[in-house]
């Protein structure tokens, strides 16, 4: 397949499938069902819940042209050693990071809440990457990974916009990734303020990146089949 071009902020976007990967981001229970961590805190999961078809059209977009498809999971170990105690105190919550909820411990590796969703299970040959910080680059081997299988680009979907997904994409601008937000593949409990992490990410000629709906990414496919 030829080099693709995305029609995107602030300007196309063009990238080599052969060397571009989709990072779905933290698409897990706790975070978009009912009884999870995002619930507990008294957020409606509705929003979140919502671009799940997107995300499956994108993860079977990348499986069908032969992309690197790689899940984040922010999850600790049981004893939580790897949860600073500043993170597992913030919001002085009453059920909080390894407090039993109705999901099981809350962001625990091998809880039910800390899976992913049902709908975008990772299939074989897919890449799951294990974090304990927003950032999916933050102690985790995922650099390490791109650049052995010489990825240099992104197309980064998931929750929520303005938390886990900005700060990766920030993260992977700052080591010479060429990140594209998929828009419509993001969420956040709140809409304004997954707005304003698009903007942030196009201001400025692309000060983090680009950012494009997901049609526009299926359209670019979709030339360089015609090609």
């Amino acid at each position: 397949m030829t080099t693709l071009t995305v029609a995107a902020r602030p300007y196309d976007y063009t990238f080599d499938p052969a060397h571009t990967a989709v990072l779905m981001i933290d698409m897990q229970r706790d975070f978009l069902e009912p009884g999870g961590f995002g619930a507990l805190l008294g957020n409606e999961v509705a929003p979140l819940r919502r671009i799940v078809p997107a995300c499956q059209r994108l993860l079977a977009l990348a499986r069908a042209h032969g992309l690197a498809v790689i899940h984040t999971q922010e999850a600790h170990d049981p004893l939580l050693a790897d949860c600073p105690p500043a993170k597992k105190a913030r919001g002085r919550l009453a059920c909080g990071i390894g407090d039993p909820g109705p999901l099981g411990r809350v962001l625990v590796a091998g809880e039910p809440g800390a899976g992913f969703i049902p709908e975008l299970l990772p299939e074989p040959g897919d890449i799951v990457i294990r974090k304990p910080g927003k950032g999916a680059f933050f102690a985790t081997a995922l650099d390490s990974i791109l650049r052995h299988r010489g990825i240099t680009h992104l197309l980064v979907g998931g929750v929520t916009t303005e938390v886990c997904v900005q700060t990766t994409l920030r993260e992977a601008n700052d080591r010479g990734y060429e990140p594209l937000l998929v828009a419509d593949c993001a969420a956040s409990y709140f809409a304004q303020f997954h707005d304003a992490v698009v903007e942030m990410v196009v201001a400025q000629g692309g000060n983090v990146g680009w950012a494009a709906p997901l049609a526009a990414v299926e359209a670019a496919f979709a030339a360089g089949d015609d090609a």
